[in-house]
């Protein structure tokens, strides 16, 4: 049975790995077709330190979405409450909906940060009074966020 040849992918291969992977494959796949097309590289002592490297930064850069996330997540607790004023008609009835672009511009006018609008989960809200949003901050961190809807 033949032995597993180490490469490290310079693209991402569907399937194999993704761009920078260390990955394990047949001689005769690197030989006749990832080293040929430039879609990997063979494993050295000086690539492998590069990879390790890369590895390590990204590492860091994680680590430090992920504290941006959670100090961004004690601002909006400390914030309380974000106010989203809309049209009303009889018993506070809304004309239309709160979306979560409604939502995103409240957190971004009261913190000066940008939120993206598809990491916002909003309740359906059709009449004036007090609801919960939850935000998605990083795929480890979500936050809730209390809304007040008032008429206008």
């Amino acid at each position: 049975m033949a032995r597993k040849v180490q490469v490290v992918l310079r693209e991402d291969v569907l399937s194999l790995g993704r761009n920078g992977d260390l990955v394990e494959v047949a001689p005769g796949y690197a030989r006749n077709f990832l080293l040929p097309q430039g879609k990997a590289i063979c494993v050295t002592a000086a690539v492998l330190k590069q990879v390790k490297h890369r590895l390590a930064k990204e590492a860091s850069r994680q680590a430090a979405l992920l504290q941006e996330a959670l100090d961004f997540r004690t601002a909006l607790s400390t914030i309380g409450r974000f106010t989203i004023r809309k049209q009303t008609g009889a018993d506070d009835v809304l004309f239309g909906s709160v979306t979560n672009a409604d939502v995103a511009e409240a957190i971004q006018t009261a913190t000066r940060k940008e939120v993206d609008r598809r990491t916002i989960d909003v309740p359906e809200i059709h009449r004036a009074g007090s609801y919960t949003a939850t935000i998605k901050l990083h795929h480890e961190v979500t936050a809730d966020v209390r809304l007040e809807v008032v008429g206008s």
